[in-house]
């Protein structure tokens, strides 16, 4: 209780006008404890949800939920990551940090969608890949690196949102879509604030000023056009309405879904390949930056 009750002092104060909101306190709302999880999201967007589980190789991670629903009467595919409310939850969903057959777990389902023609609906929430001994031994970078190549091939749509933390590799491993959304106070970064200023200052106090420099904040990245759009929360963050949230989300995802939809299996291919191209560039505008 006490640990609750420290986290929501740490965010509770950012009621104030959404613009005025540092890069840090949406670091902060993003990982709110009771933000809406991927679990919850479902629960509300989507019908008759059937989870998967196991990659058929080594063995089930909680850390990231997979399956098939229906999203307003048609059948989709989802993967996300969980986080646990409680502390027993926590450690059976290893903190939203997946191994490498949560990610052969995702491809799994991923690859089931595109035999059978369904759309893939990923939600992005996890500070990253869990850095275990046993997760590098059993090919932690191989999964990441296999799934980015095998996303950019899917034939059929597919539509991502960052729903808290969007942390390196982690996340990205389930995030080449052809439409990537993020909520407002989401953030999706290559590393954590503290890392960052551990590593350039020495010391993780400095988490603020290296929030800032990283660029993290979803307005941030669709001006650098890395994502497609920005979806409001409530006010206050998404923890103050879950209903609310998914429902702003639900607008959303119907659009992007119907314009996925439309566009040819080539064309979305070539799109994702020429986004991920994009990550990383440093000090050169994006493509379709450069072609307006």
């Amino acid at each position: 209780m006490a640990e609750k009750e420290n986290n929501e002092q740490n965010v509770e104060p950012f009621d104030q006008e959404k613009g005025n909101r540092t890069a840090f306190e949406r670091v902060q709302l993003a990982r709110h404890p009771e933000r809406p999880y991927t679990l919850d999201l479902v629960e509300r967007l989507f019908e008759d949800f059937q989870e998967v589980h196991g990659d058929r190789r080594f063995a089930e991670d909680p850390a990231i939920v997979c399956g098939f629903a229906r999203f307003h009467g048609l059948p989709v595919a989802i993967v996300g990551h969980q986080k646990g409310r409680d502390t027993k939850q926590r450690k059976i969903r290893n903190f939203g940090m997946p191994k490498p057959e949560g990610y052969r777990k995702a491809l799994r389902v991923m690859k089931l969608a595109e035999k059978f023609g369904r759309p893939v609906f990923s939600f992005i929430d996890t500070p990253g890949a869990y850095p275990g001994i046993d997760a590098e031994e059993r090919g932690q970078a191989e999964a990441i690196a296999f799934n980015l190549r095998e996303m950019v091939k899917l034939r059929v749509p597919v539509i991502v949102t960052v729903i808290g933390e969007g942390g390196s590799g982690g996340a990205l491993a389930i995030g080449v879509g052809d439409q990537v959304l993020m909520l407002e106070n989401a953030i999706y970064s290559v590393i954590s604030p503290e890392g960052c200023a551990a590593i350039l200052w020495k010391d993780a106090q400095q988490a603020d000023r290296a929030a800032d420099s990283l660029r993290l904040t979803a307005e941030d990245l669709l001006r650098l056009n890395l994502i497609d759009a920005t979806v409001e929360e409530p006010d206050g963050g998404a923890h103050k309405g879950h209903d609310e949230t998914a429902q702003l989300l639900d607008v959303v995802l119907s659009q992007r879904l119907a314009e996925a939809v439309s566009q040819t299996a080539g064309f979305r291919m070539r799109r994702r390949y020429e986004r991920l191209r994009e990550y990383g560039r440093w000090g050169v505008a994006p493509s379709s930056a450069r072609d307006e």
